[in-house]
């Protein structure tokens, strides 16, 4: 039975799941602070810092728990061209996915295998297709779509989305990057499934549904 299509996110409580990029901010250190203070809940936890190969140690708990069984349940991830371009220059040498990954783009190139079983698809023909291989590669479990903001949005707006999580994390950023900036109300409804608060942020839990 194919696994359901979900995304999950850290969200400040004014609605952004990334910071402003300031043209007074050339070496992105306010976006990266404020970036910081967003995910402030998720860099300490020991999953995390297995995954991107940090070390030894780190913080357990309910966080650590959400967070393993996100990637636990994640087969194959989606993304978009700018979030794969950014991070590009960030991940490790073996990127913390460990699945197969689809990018969007218009500037297709070959898959690109990086150590640790995660190897990178570049699709440019179109969201609907991207999602249809994911599904193939991730076979009963789930499909991630990673981001950005924009990817999830023209996911959520074309109804191929079953279920999210956002970390609602105690941060307000004034400006930025808006998650439902530009959802389709007329289409999209939610269904609450269930809200945990923790030490540090709230997760809340949402199926989706076709109004």
């Amino acid at each position: 039975m194919a696994g359901k299509v979900f995304f999950s996110v850290s969200m400040s409580l004014d609605g952004f799941v990334a910071p402003e990029e300031r043209a007074d901010d050339p070496d992105r250190r306010r976006w990266t602070a404020q970036w910081m203070e967003l995910q402030q809940w998720i860099l300490p936890l020991r999953s995390f810092r297995e995954r991107l190969r940090l070390g030894d140690g780190g913080e357990e708990g309910r966080d650590d728990d959400i967070l393993r069984e996100t990637f636990a349940r994640t087969g194959a991830s989606v993304m978009g061209r700018r979030m794969f371009d950014l991070g590009e220059g960030a991940w490790p040498e073996e990127a913390p996915f460990h699945t197969p990954v689809f990018v969007l783009t218009h500037d297709p190139r070959d898959p690109w295998e990086r150590p640790g079983g995660t190897t990178f698809h570049f699709v440019d023909d179109g969201i609907a297709v991207a999602l249809d291989r994911a599904r193939a590669a991730a076979g009963d479990r789930d499909v991630r779509i990673a981001g950005g903001g924009a990817t999830i949005l023209q996911y959520l707006n074309a109804g191929l989305i079953d279920e999210f999580t956002i970390a609602l994390s105690p941060v307000l950023l004034g400006a930025g990057t808006r998650l439902f900036e530009g959802v389709d109300a007329t289409r999209v409804a939610l269904e609450p499934v269930d809200a945990e608060p923790t030490g540090r942020v709230t997760h809340l839990t949402y199926a989706v549904r076709e109004r």
